[in-house]
């Protein structure tokens, strides 16, 4: 029985997205970024079609225990770090590479216990995002203590995080990569600055390595663009299909609260699809959907299971036509944009009750 509403998550544009982050950056080594269940498309999945990626980036212990679980044997970094002994034996025992970004976890290496395996280290500064980090000055310090600590193994490595290069003319990048540079003077160990705006917007934040997140999704990083624009290639497709049609009559009001009033006469088809599957809830009127893959807008409100579309454009509609929500031939970022948010928020939202596939 086919479910009413997929994902279908192609590993093809997936494979290709991470090959334009390679010919973007090619003196650098890729972490591929695969937090959030991999912004929604199946962490373990993903991790497995991405196998020649030089290394993953998680941000939950959780996540990376689950990969070793799945077999993933690439180095696995831990972004956010370990938060007390119990989490840093397990990170240690299962060879997961830690982000260390304030005094304490450097205190919890040094204090482990010594049946402990050693741990590879990503020292982080901040360079002007002010989240996680240490400040320049801490960086010379920290870092020589680490280098001295026996359960410290191999070379340590430095990272920063950019908090405007989505920006392409605001000059915060070029700020926070002297800052970068500036305080690592003098100071040996693999640098790492650029996430997926940095390498297709700042090749000066390249480096040893490189971090894509959301353009291996097939999503531009930039707001003024698209992912065609950047050669990236939607991985995910959400679809659905139309359920019910309706002939409704000038002047009828359409869904909860009746916002939407019939400006004639008119076909609205109604879609199996709703915020209970992760669609956005403020979408608002006019967003497009692919009903039989041309474009139809939303009207009404969206509720928890249905959405209602003008088929005015498609008479010859009927139930059980596809819809696609977005994906290919549907930029997530324009569906993104009607409903005021970002497109990791709407990949990252797909809910559990949408049936997945891969192709």
């Amino acid at each position: 029985m086919t479910p009413v509403a997929q994902a279908r998550v192609d590993l093809g544009a997936l494979r290709h997205n991470l090959a334009r982050a390679r010919v973007e950056a090619p003196r650098a080594r890729v972490m591929a970024i695969i937090k959030a269940d991999a912004y929604g498309h199946g962490m373990v999945r993903v991790a497995r079609a991405l196998h020649d990626a030089d290394a993953f980036g998680v941000a939950r212990l959780e996540e990376a225990l689950s990969l070793r679980e799945a077999g993933v044997t690439q180095p696995i970094v831990l972004l956010e770090g370990v938060l007390d002994a119990a989490q840093l034996s397990a990170a240690a025992h299962r060879d997961v590479s830690l982000v260390v970004h304030h005094a304490a976890q450097a205190e919890l290496i040094e204090h482990a216990a010594e049946n402990m395996p050693p741990v590879k280290i990503w020292l982080k500064l901040d360079s002007g995002m002010h989240r996680l980090g240490f400040s320049p000055a801490e960086i010379p310090p920290i870092a020589q203590r680490l280098r001295h600590s026996k359960k410290v193994i191999g070379p340590l490595r430095f990272m920063t995080h950019l908090a405007c290069a989505d920006e392409r003319s605001d000059p915060a990048t070029l700020r926070q990569i002297e800052v970068f540079q500036s305080a690592l003077t003098g100071i040996e160990g693999e640098r790492s600055i650029a996430n997926s705006a940095g390498i297709l917007g700042w090749p000066q934040t390249h480096a040893d390595w490189v971090r894509p997140g959301i353009m291996l999704y097939g999503v531009s990083p930039f707001p003024d663009d698209d992912a065609e624009a950047q050669d990236l290639r939607p991985v995910m497709t959400l679809s659905s299909r139309l359920i019910a049609l309706r002939q409704n009559k000038k002047g009828d009001a359409i869904g909860y609260g009746g916002s939407y009033i019939c400006p004639r006469d008119m076909l609205v088809g109604v879609a199996a699809i709703g915020y209970g599957d992760g669609y956005p809830r403020h979408a608002q009127t006019g967003t497009p959907v692919l009903v039989n893959g041309r474009r139809a807008p939303l009207i009404g409100r969206v509720s928890m299971d249905m959405i209602t579309v003008d088929l005015s454009a498609q008479p010859e509609a009927k139930a059980g036509d596809p819809v696609v929500l977005w994906g290919e031939g549907l930029a997530v970022e324009e569906v993104a944009r009607c409903a005021s948010t970002i497109s990791y928020e709407l990949l990252c939202g797909v809910a559990r009750r949408v049936t997945f596939n891969e192709s």
